[in-house]
């Protein structure tokens, strides 16, 4: 393959280093920790947060609060690197620091910032956080990451062939290299990523804007609207900019065609289903027994792994869960559309399951900083679950917190609006734990049902898109499951099944393969 730099706005690699917010970063991770496992000539470009994502914590009611603590990192390298991009005709000074392949097992990493002493202050804060709410900091962030990335690249002799961005966010890039090289050589350069068929995480803005603050580097405003619009859409934009794109699910593959096909000259867009790596995400004793099918061991093992996450219940809300219970586990990025309030449709039935077949329930999940009305929701599951004593909501959901949640729990619950999940990858780590996805018929979970309908459990029909319909459904499996299936030898074996099956499709390196063979070459 060519050897290939990959542009993203967040990497989740390992709980130490800060830089990302959920699923994209956590999917980052993967990509590259299965690409140095391959021995790929991939480098990765990304901003170094200041203030991380944000720090979620707890106010003195017990409630989630959103906090900015800088962060620090001894384990970067400083290769004495800085180059300039233009922001609002205004010279910024981007600094490089290199993540080497030997201290989490990636490809080398660029991370890049603008919080050093020749910036005044305003420079400074472009770095600070990441998604930060201020539109005009976020497009000053993209100029950094798509420009400053290219000319790091360049400064560090990384010889190039391919650039990749994940998502749109890096894609004043393409306009760089447009400025140096010409659309043709754009176009046999640049590959995309789209992940979400969610209009608002698609980001359209005023031209003129972009072109004031530097976007299109000194590409004309008359060119960059016949390639994105006005307003100016970065997908759209980097749709016709590249040689090939990607959806991150089959599903997926059909809602971006859908959604994008008025777009004139646009590239093909082809599919290559997520997938995460199961040398970092899975227990070794769970592999261990579940490809012997050793139930007893498997089960003891299962219970170990709760106790660890139980202690972390009772250390942040004050209650003792039992390790004998089916635990059910709602946990991802906290936003409207994967309805987190699903299991309240009917807040009685959810009380008599409870109480009557020995179920818990634990919520997790970051909303965005600015979204108050996720927060609000968040805080409201927090007071639900002081009057149910077999739910728990726990904050500082990052990925240690989220590997604890998957290797300790039984069923993982997935309850998005189809067919807003472009793929999901967090039932993926949980199955390799053997934590069963339980989830609607989207993202991912719509080829695991197909290709191994044994080893998951189903939320309605994917065609009667009701809460109402998809809650009944719900509640309906959480009673069987708990009365009649879990702890069982059936339900081990499933268990067992859960963990083999899952890697053979959904493990990291089968997507890296993929990329290589449809992507990079």
């Amino acid at each position: 393959m060519k050897k290939t730099a990959y542009f993203c706005m967040e990497f989740g690699i390992d709980q130490p280093l800060k830089t990302y917010a959920g699923g994209l970063g956590y999917l980052a991770g993967s990509h590259f920790r299965a690409a140095h496992n391959l021995k790929m000539p991939l480098v990765g470009v990304c901003m170094l947060w200041s203030y991380g994502y944000y720090d979620q914590v707890r106010n003195k009611e017990g409630k989630m609060k959103v906090e900015y603590i800088r962060k620090f990192y001894d384990f970067l390298e400083d290769i004495n690197v800085k180059v300039h991009v233009k922001i609002c005709n205004h010279d910024v000074y981007v600094k490089a620091y290199r993540l080497n392949s030997d201290v989490f097992g990636t490809c080398p990493i660029y991370f890049l910032t603008t919080d050093i002493p020749e910036n005044d202050y305003l420079s400074k804060t472009i770095s600070y956080k990441l998604y930060d709410g201020n539109h005009l900091a976020h497009i000053a962030q993209e100029v950094v990451l798509g420009v400053g990335g290219y000319k790091v690249l360049k400064e560090c002799g990384e010889d190039i062939e391919l650039y990749h961005i994940n998502e749109a966010h890096p894609l004043p890039l393409a306009f760089k290299m447009m400025e140096e090289h010409g659309k043709d050589y754009v176009k046999e350069h640049l590959v995309f990523t789209t992940h979400t068929p969610v209009p608002a995480g698609n980001e359209v803005h005023d031209i003129k804007l972009l072109k004031q603050m530097g976007f299109f580097c000194y590409v004309p405003i008359e060119e960059a609207e016949q390639i994105g619009g006005n307003p100016f859409n970065l997908t759209e934009a980097a749709l016709k900019l590249s040689k090939k794109a990607n959806a991150v699910s089959k599903l997926h593959c059909d809602t971006a065609n859908k959604m994008w096909g008025y777009v004139k000259d646009k590239c093909e867009i082809t599919y290559i289903t997520n997938a995460q790596d199961r040398n970092y995400w899975q227990d070794k004793k769970i592999k261990k027994y579940a490809e012997e099918y050793n139930y007893d061991k498997i089960k003891q093992r299962k219970r170990e792994l709760k106790e660890i996450l139980f202690e972390e219940v009772a250390n942040q809300t004050g209650k003792i869960f039992d390790p004998d219970k089916l635990t059910v586990v709602w946990a991802r990025r906290f936003t409207d559309y994967k309805r987190p309030t699903l299991p309240f449709y009917d807040e009685n039935r959810l009380k008599k399951i409870l109480n009557e077949n020995d179920v818990q329930f634990i919520w997790a999940g970051k909303p965005h900083p600015n979204d108050i009305n996720a927060q609000v929701t968040f805080n409201w599951i927090i007071s639900k679950s002081r009057k149910i004593k077999n739910i728990a909501v726990l904050t500082g959901y990052e990925l240690k917190l989220s590997k604890m949640l998957k290797q300790g729990s039984d069923l993982w619950l997935n309850t998005p609006r189809v067919p807003n999940e472009a793929s999901g990858t967090s039932g993926m780590t949980a199955s390799m734990n053997g934590s069963i996805h339980f989830s609607t018929l989207d993202g991912w979970h719509v080829e695991w049902a197909e290709m191994f309908p044994e080893d998951s459990f189903t939320i309605g029909d994917g065609k009667v898109l009701q809460d109402h319909y998809e809650a009944i459904s719900m509640y309906e499996q959480l009673e069987y499951i708990s009365k009649e299936l879990y702890n069982t030898e059936e339900w081990w074996n499933k268990v067992c099944n859960c963990v083999n099956d899952v890697v053979k499709y959904f493990d990291a390196e089968r997507m890296l393969k993929e990329y290589a063979e449809k992507m990079y070459i």
